[in-house]
C-alpha cells in the first residue's frame, strides 16, 4: 500500500513523526491509530493493522508519541494527558491536510488514550479499542516494584520490554487523576472492544468494565488465541478485517466528486507551507489534497513527492491518458500503459539536436511500456507517436509564459 512519512507539531511544540498508510485506490475513510505504551508507530501490530486496513480502503495515520521512535522530546516528560492532547493534534493535522478521521483505534494504553480523546474529535463516528485497560493507572503494574522509588526520588529509570525508560512522579500523578469511565459513559460514538481472554498483560476484566460502562451501540469481539501485542502474523489482518466490516454501519462513504464537464474552467492549484517541517507543503486542487516535500538528502523529510516529481508525474499521466484515449478511439487492443520518467541535467554540448550549445540542459528520460499481446508493430509505433502529442508534452516543449504577481 502507498505509505507516506511526515511530521506534525505536537501539543508540547515538538515535531512528532507520523506515517500515513493509504489505499491503492479510493479512500473510504480516514482512521487515527494510537499505539501501546512505550511502543511506537512502527510496532508490528500497528503496521500490520494499518496496512491491512489500507488494503480495505481505509487510510490510517499512526505516529510516535513524544520521545518515542523518531519523534522529538523526552519520554520522561510525557504523560497520559499529553498523549491525549497529541492525539487531538494528530486528528487536527489529518483533517487539515487530508480528511477528518472517522475512525479512532487504540491498542493497549493507546486504547485508553483514544477513549479519553474521542470527545475532543467530533468528526469521529466509530471508536475501536484493542487490549485496552479500563483505567490508565493499570500501566503502572509494569514497573510496580519501582513505584515507591519514583515517588521518593521524582524520576527513576525502569526496564520495559528490555529497554530503559525514565518515569517521573508526574506520570504517576497524572494517570491516577484520570477517570476513564466518565469518558466512556459520555462517548456518544459507536464502540468496538477487542480483547483476548488470555491476555496476561491487560486482563479480560478490563474489556468487561469498558463494555458495561459504554452505551449502545457497542460490540465486543474476542481475540481468542492472541497475545497482548498481537504477535501472530495473521492477528493484525484479522483485527483489520473485523474493523473494516464493523465500521460499515457507522461511517458515511466518501462523497463521490462529480465529473468535470468539458466547459468547466481550469481548477486552481494551491500550494501552501504546512510549517510542520522545513519544506513540507500541502498541494490542493479541487477536492484533492496531497503533500509535497524534498528528500532527506536535500533537507526535507521526504513526506511527499518533490517539485520535479510532480512535474514528471504530470507528463507521465498525460502521456498514458493520451495513449489510452487514442487506443479507445481506434479500438486498439491496448491492455495497459506504464510510463517511467527521470529528470537530470546534461551538458549542452552532449546534445547534438539541441540549439543551446553551452552550459547545462534539463533532460527528461521517458520509457513507455505498452502491454497488449495482440498489438502489431504498426499499432505500437503509432501509439509511441501519439505519446509526444499529449498536451503536457507540448507545453514543456513549447514557449512558456509564467506571470507572477503578489497576492492582494
Amino acid at each position: 500500500m502507498p505509505h507516506e512519512r511526515f511530521q506534525f507539531t505536537g501539543e508540547g511544540g515538538h515535531q512528532l513523526a507520523a506515517a500515513l498508510d493509504t489505499p491503492d485506490g479510493p479512500i473510504r475513510a480516514y482512521a487515527l491509530f494510537a499505539h501501546c505504551f512505550t511502543c511506537g508507530k512502527d510496532v508490528l501490530a500497528a503496521k500490520r493493522i494499518a496496512t491491512a486496513l489500507a488494503a480495505k480502503g481505509i487510510a490510517v495515520l499512526r505516529f510516535d508519541f513524544t520521545g518515542l521512535g523518531s519523534s522529538e522530546g523526552e519520554f520522561a516528560n510525557s504523560t497520559f494527558t499529553s498523549n491525549v492532547a497529541d492525539l487531538v493534534r494528530a486528528a487536527d493535522h489529518l483533517r487539515e491536510t487530508r480528511g477528518a478521521p472517522a475512525i479512532l483505534i487504540g491498542h493497549s494504553l493507546g486504547g485508553a488514550a483514544i477513549l479519553a480523546a474521542a470527545g475532543k474529535i467530533p468528526d469521529a463516528k466509530a471508536v475501536v479499542t484493542i487490549a485496552a485497560p479500563s483505567d490508565p493507572v493499570h500501566v503502572t503494574h509494569l514497573f510496580k516494584d519501582r513505584i515507591e522509588d519514583i515517588r521518593k526520588h521524582g524520576k527513576v529509570e525502569v526496564q520495559l520490554a528490555g529497554r530503559p525508560f525514565h518515569i517521573k512522579r508526574e506520570f504517576l500523578d497524572d494517570v491516577a487523576e484520570h477517570s476513564l469511565m466518565s469518558h466512556i459513559t459520555k462517548l456518544h460514538k459507536a464502540l468496538l472492544i477487542m480483547h483476548s481472554p488470555t491476555d496476561d498483560t491487560v486482563g479480560i476484566d478490563n474489556a468487561t468494565n469498558i463494555f458495561v460502562a459504554a452505551k449502545h451501540p457497542k460490540s465486543f469481539v474476542s481475540l481468542s488465541g492472541t497475545d497482548h501485542l498481537l504477535s501472530g502474523k495473521q492477528d493484525g489482518a484479522y483485527v483489520a478485517g473485523v474493523i473494516a466490516s464493523w465500521v460499515e454501519r457507522y461511517i458515511e462513504p466518501a462523497a463521490v466528486q462529480p465529473a468535470a464537464v468539458p466547459s468547466e474552467t481550469p481548477r486552481h492549484v494551491v500550494v501552501r507551507e504546512t510549517r510542520n517541517s522545513k519544506f513540507q507543503q500541502t498541494v490542493t486542487t479541487g477536492p484533492h489534497q496531497m503533500l509535497a516535500d524534498e528528500p532527506v538528502a536535500a533537507g526535507g523529510q521526504d513526506s511527499g513527492p518533490g517539485p520535479y516529481d510532480f512535474l514528471l508525474a504530470g507528463l507521465g499521466a498525460c502521456t498514458s491518458m493520451t495513449m489510452r484515449m487514442y487506443a479507445d478511439r481506434k479500438s486498439l487492443p491496448l491492455d495497459r500503459v506504464t510510463v517511467t520518467l527521470k529528470h537530470s541535467k546534461i551538458h549542452a554540448k552532449d546534445c547534438a539536436e539541441c540549439e543551446t550549445r553551452e552550459g547545462m540542459l534539463d533532460q527528461i528520460d521517458r520509457i513507455i511500456s505498452i502491454e497488449g499481446s495482440t498489438l502489431d508493430a504498426d499499432q505500437r509505433a503509432r501509439l509511441m507517436e501519439i505519446a509526444d502529442k499529449c498536451p503536457v508534452h507540448r507545453t514543456l516543449t513549447s514557449e512558456i509564459r509564467i506571470v507572477t504577481q503578489a497576492a492582494d
